[in-house]
């Protein structure tokens, strides 16, 4: 499946959008959106630039029963 994404602000209450030629005389479905970064002002963070960048030493479930402890 192939997709057209368009980020807009509208000004005026519409929006134009320019189909590629590739949907001609096909059924399309528009859906309109809010973004969630959008709602609120909340930016999400990627973390997948850290993912397996953190080499773990040690017994993680001693750990996680130390930290634990710590509140008790």
């Amino acid at each position: 499946m192939q997709a057209l994404r368009q980020l807009v602000r509208p000004k005026n209450g519409s929006i134009t959008i320019a189909i590629p030629e590739e949907y001609a005389n096909k059924e399309l479905e528009v859906i309109i959106r809010p973004l969630i970064s959008d709602v609120g002002n909340k930016k999400n963070y990627d973390f997948s630039d850290l993912v397996g960048k953190m080499q773990w030493k040690g017994d993680a479930l001693a750990e996680q029963k130390r930290l634990r402890d710590e509140w008790e």
